[in-house]
């Protein structure tokens, strides 16, 4: 296998091979009406002149618009970077080889791990990038090889999300929809950025709320694009949430804004919450978290106050080692002032990559089987073995995370199939997890690219980008979208599905044989209850929303109206206490916190690969206090190191006073500077999400 020093390899064809050729790469596009392959809102797209994507009238951006990303799409589709053969390792470095040749490597090195050690030695990485029919097919060859051991890149954002909605409410989704919360009198932002994260779900569905009269709270140690249409800005301090939103619900109590009705309709442990707020200080509480402590008070009794408030997360919250908790304290707001099961409330994830929300329904979980049901439930194994011809396993398997770190150790992961996703890059504590890779007895990964997972890979697959595959999409307000293929993948890559139906052959006694996506979406129905009325057909232009019973001529919009998704009519007020960070300051450090900007998106493996999103000024730059600047030295411009025991990088210093003093923000979108060298890998205990956004780091001028 590879090393993490192993020089580069010949991975890449020529830009003739891959069709880069000027008006023939153009030409090889056909204008389908698709679904945008990057953030979860799910925007539709389709070809134009020079490789420019634009918009349709597609569900979501029902006037056509396009972020820059979405411009982009098209672009690195056909970049000289693509990956165009198989490759295997040999003597040190990728070799080409026939697709037959890659095959039989990839099921000789699965077998040898699973007769070895048994199939819980064997790891699935699936992929929130990737199709619903593509993702349902990576969890059944997992379980049809006897393990859960199956994920995805959802562990990395919005795990605890999930994990506390579960629980509270039966379901971790998003519990309204894009068209319903502009009915809502408040919205309550925490930890996101939806005008650059976001940008068409902003400016078509929030902005224009807040422009018609709808006040906006945003809970984010930066000063960001969204916080320029905020009535109230609350710069936390990255890592203290719970304080902060304890003290909102103490407010919220204390001054009468709780809907009694609510509460005694739907809610128990309503004494034991409150007992618990009698010794939550609101001025303490407000300084601990770095917010002043009017402000806060401010905002809660604007959400208090609110016929309807509408609360959006994202992975400011949720990234954490307390990140469970995190939503916790969160929930509690909206039981508290009944903003559950009507339109305009609820809690909303925004969710990240284009189809989050599909890879967890479909399956890609490793304590889920498809539609939620938990891998210990004996009725919904049963439900799964009817379809399947087999039942699959009873114990619930390791998160990415998990055996990630399990490498080398009795009882470890042996080998590993990464299908679409980058963890050398992704993942904390990132030259610890490269290490972890490259000594794995096998690796395959299939991928577009030349990723840095893919170095340290024994088998290389040429896989198929978005613009080149059928299947759907599930955005993140649980609509079920189609895309379509406008061109063919380039050289010998083929389209993912074949693929994982020619693995799933090799490495299971099952056939594999499906008719396209359609078939495998038409099995997906069988087994995930939540998909069970749709039809890919019916789907057609539009969508179908889950939960969609069968039988049910249409979806479910708003959730909780009745009773909770697990059937219950009342939940739980849940109280949460602080849970300190796990890395501590030492003297002079600060806090450097992450996250993504409107020009790039995550690990940047296709965007960095588009000619026009290019770096720019504020990217790959940290943010620095003009206090925490001018004690160190640094002015804006800046050569500075940021560093800890975990490793070390160089960026350019903004000197801005949009980030509050004690933290630095910057972004992880790109492989150098790798700033996942600096994040801790502190798990939280629930969800076993890591905490990236709270690193202690030294800020020195070089």
């Amino acid at each position: 296998m590879g090393t993490a020093d192993d020089p580069p390899s010949p991975f890449l064809g020529s830009a003739a091979e891959n069709g880069d050729s000027g008006t023939e790469a153009e030409s090889a596009f056909d204008s389908q009406k698709s679904i945008c392959p990057f953030c979860g809102v799910g925007c539709g797209i389709r070809h134009g002149n020079r490789d420019k994507a634009t918009g349709w009238a597609g569900s979501v951006n029902r006037r056509g618009e396009v972020c820059p990303k979405g411009v982009a799409a098209f672009e690195p589709v056909r970049s000289a970077d693509r990956l165009v053969r198989p490759l295997v390792y040999e003597s040190g470095t990728h070799v080409t080889a026939p697709w037959d040749e890659a095959l039989d490597r990839l099921e000789s090195g699965i077998r040898t791990a699973v007769d070895e050690h048994g199939p819980e030695a064997v790891a699935c990485f699936a992929s929130s990038s990737c199709t619903n029919e593509e993702n349902y097919l990576v969890q059944k060859i997992a379980r049809a090889l006897g393990t859960n051991n199956i994920d995805n890149c959802a562990r990395l954002c919005h795990a605890s999300t999930v994990a506390a909605m579960v629980e509270r409410f039966g379901a971790g989704a998003m519990t309204n929809t894009l068209e319903d919360v502009g009915e809502a009198d408040v919205f309550l932002v925490c930890g996101a950025n939806p005008a650059a994260q976001h940008p068409i779900a902003f400016q078509s569905y929030l902005a224009p709320a807040v422009d018609d009269g709808t006040t906006l709270l945003h809970v984010d140690p930066r000063e960001t694009e969204t916080t320029s249409k905020a009535d109230v800005h609350l710069p936390v301090t990255p890592g203290y949430d719970i304080p902060l939103l304890n003290a909102m619900a103490k407010v919220v109590v204390g001054e009468g804004l709780v809907d009694e009705a609510f509460l005694d309709d739907r809610a128990d442990g309503r004494e034991a919450f409150e007992a618990h707020l009698e010794d939550v200080d609101v001025e303490a509480n407000a300084r601990e978290a770095g917010v002043d402590p009017d402000d806060l008070r401010e905002a809660a009794r604007a959400y208090g106050e609110a016929d309807r408030a509408a609360a959006f997360t994202g992975m400011g919250m949720s990234q954490h080692h307390c990140g469970t908790d995190n939503v916790h304290a969160l929930i509690n707001l909206a039981v508290l002032t009944g903003n559950v099961g009507k339109p305009g409330t609820g809690i909303n994830p925004l969710r990240g990559q284009n189809n989050v929300q599909g890879a967890n329904d479909v399956g890609a979980r490793p304590g889920d089987l498809p539609g939620y049901d938990a891998v210990t439930d004996a009725d919904a194994r049963e439900r799964c073995a009817d379809v399947w011809g087999f039942e699959p396993p009873a114990e619930p398997g390791r998160t990415q995370v998990e055996w990630t770190r399990s490498v080398g150790e009795d009882n470890g992961i042996r080998a590993a199939v990464v299908f679409g996703e980058n963890p050398a890059v992704t993942e904390p504590n990132a030259s610890e997890v490269a290490d972890a890779l490259a000594d794995l007895d096998f690796l395959a990964v299939i991928d577009l690219y030349e990723t840095a997972t893919a170095e340290l890979a024994d088998v290389v697959l040429p896989g198929s980008a978005w613009a080149e595959k059928a299947g759907t999409v599930t955005n993140t307000d649980r609509r079920v979208q189609r895309m379509r293929p406008a061109a063919e993948p380039p050289g010998e890559a083929r389209r993912d599905l074949e693929i994982l139906q020619a693995v799933g052959r090799r490495l299971t006694d099952l056939g594999f044989e499906y008719d396209g996506p359609a078939t495998v979406f038409d099995e997906l129905t069988e087994v995930a209850p939540i998909y069970g009325g749709m039809s890919y057909e019916e789907i057609g232009e539009e969508y179908q929303r889950w939960p969609y019973p069968d039988g049910a001529n249409e979806g479910v919009d708003v959730l909780h109206t009745a009773a909770f998704a697990n059937g219950d009519r009342r939940t739980e007020l849940a109280p949460v206490d602080h849970v300190p960070p796990a890395d501590d300051l030492e003297d002079d450090q600060l806090v450097l916190t992450t996250g993504r900007v409107l020009q790039h998106f995550n690990s940047g493996a296709l965007t960095r690969r588009s000619g026009t999103l290019m770096r720019l000024r504020g990217e790959d730059v940290v943010q620095i206090h003009p206090d925490d600047a001018a004690e160190r030295g640094i002015d804006d411009g800046d050569e500075v190191q940021l560093s800890n025991d975990r490793g070390s990088v160089t960026v350019s210093a903004e000197v801005t006073a949009a980030i509050t003093s004690g933290t630095v923000f910057t972004t992880f979108h790109y492989a150098e500077p790798l700033i996942n060298v600096l994040t801790g890998d502190a798990l939280d205990p629930v969800a076993k999400i890591p905490e990236y956004k709270h690193s202690a780091v030294t800020v020195e001028s070089t």
